[in-house]
């Protein structure tokens, strides 16, 4: 019947050329009503949603011109997450905002961000005249992810004499999100934060979630606290502006959605990375929301890590090693992550967890999307420096390792501390093997 033919083609539309703005389903519907009627059948979608994973209907609902991602959370501390491109001034002021409970708001955001976005935002949080605003200017990198730097943003909230009714604004990518959220968490034992992320990274993961903290000289982001932020509002068009290398270590995020949970993404993955590459506008809105529906659903189950949260950590633990190792800076976030992945997969390879098929397609899709799988030559890592770092990581307990690791058919993996140690330092030692770190 056409009414029928309206599901199936509706559900087409909302799959595979990702409508995202209500006058575009509109139109979409009623060439759709027409087609349906004429007595045309949609083809069906290879890539349908996983209901038993991501459940867009409950998790997302979509405004005029922005997607809205919620972040479920106990105690009526839910959020919104909008996905957007190209807000205007007007729009952008209301729903920002509406999310500033008290007078008086601090940005804070880096030397690189500043000349770019600062002033923008800023006019944004002062449109009406009801808000004060200020700002704060932190150096930009990962190596300045300390609680050195962090503190500067206390000190700047003391000389302002903000109290617990201010808003810290985060306006940038992973390091300032994690840093402003940490300052927030601790000011006056806690005020409200609201995310604004400019980077692939921090809008498909860092910003979501409530994870803050800053690095230490010993390990990755083993200072801080889960205090969960307001909303996070994305506005896509930020990407223009994003380097290359940047992008691409974002879309390692993306990527790991895929494996762990969210078959059918990776496989739109593979499809699609080269529109993701080149920032086509659809491509990357559609990833953006999907990785963040997949990530609001975690966090639902398990707001503090103590079990299924921590499989978004896959990679994480060799990752965090080599960038501890290397020298915060040396690598991006999404860079160290890439090669814990390829690690990761390796080692479920060398353990028989999953087929060397799949394997070769995380490798495939890795450097598809120019991201680096291996150390080069001149890497200070090394098994002793290796397994010293990641005997430190958050997620050993009880003087036990644990990995995240893939195991069964893709979109599956474990938390486990049980695993075949023989095989996780013959994978350090065949990524290691041609090292300038390696001993003599």
């Amino acid at each position: 019947s056409a009414f029928i033919s309206l599901y199936l083609s509706l559900s087409l539309i909302y799959q595979t050329t990702m409508v995202t703005s209500y006058r575009t389903l509109s139109v979409a519907l009623i060439l759709t009503l027409a087609g349906s009627i004429a007595g045309f059948a949609a083809p069906s979608s290879r890539f349908l949603p996983s209901s038993s994973r991501v459940m867009s209907s409950e998790l997302s609902s979509t405004s005029d011109d922005y997607d809205i991602v919620k972040v479920d959370l106990s105690d009526g501390r839910d959020y919104p997450i909008y996905i957007g491109a190209g807000y205007s001034d007007e729009e952008a002021s209301k729903l920002l905002q509406s999310h500033v409970k008290g007078s008086k708001v601090l940005i804070v955001t880096n030397d690189r961000i500043s000349p770019i976005f600062l002033e923008k935002y800023e006019n944004i949080l002062k449109a009406g005249g009801n808000l004060e605003v200020h700002t704060l200017v932190l150096p930009d990198g990962e190596q300045k992810k300390t609680i050195e730097v962090m503190g500067l943003v206390l000190d700047k909230a003391l000389e302002l004499a903000l109290d617990r009714k201010a808003t810290f604004v985060a306006l940038g990518g992973g390091v300032i999100g994690d840093m402003v959220g940490f300052a927030a968490a601790i000011y006056q034992r806690g005020v409200n934060f609201i995310q604004v992320p400019t980077t692939v990274m921090a809008m498909v993961d860092s910003s979501v979630g409530g994870k803050t903290g800053v690095n230490h000289s010993l390990g990755k982001n083993m200072v801080g606290a889960f205090h969960q932020p307001e909303c996070v509002f994305i506005d896509t068009e930020t990407l223009e502006t994003l380097p290359d290398r940047e992008l691409q270590s974002g879309i390692s995020e993306i990527v790991k959605y895929g494996l762990i949970r969210d078959d059918e993404f990776f496989e739109w993955q593979e499809a699609n990375m080269h529109k993701m590459l080149v920032r086509d506008p659809e491509t990357m809105r559609f990833a953006i929301k999907r990785s963040c529906e997949n990530k609001a659903a975690v966090v639902k189950d398990d707001e503090k890590e103590a079990g299924v949260r921590a499989t978004l950590n896959l990679g994480h633990t060799f990752g965090h090693a080599i960038e501890n190792g290397s020298g915060y800076g040396t690598w991006l976030h999404g860079e160290a992550v890439s090669i814990g992945t390829a690690m990761a997969a390796t080692m479920s390879g060398k353990m028989g967890w999953i087929d060397e098929s799949l394997v070769k397609r995380i490798y495939d899709i890795l450097i598809k999307a120019n991201l680096p799988v291996e150390l080069p030559v001149d890497s200070p890592m090394n098994r002793e420096l290796f397994l010293k770092l990641m005997s430190v990581d958050k997620k050993v307990a009880n003087g036990q390792l644990r990995l995240i690791l893939l195991k069964g058919d893709l979109g599956n993996c474990v938390f486990t501390g049980e695993f075949d140690e023989k095989a996780m330092v013959e994978t350090i030692d065949e990524f290691v093997a041609e090292c300038a770190g390696q001993p003599v």
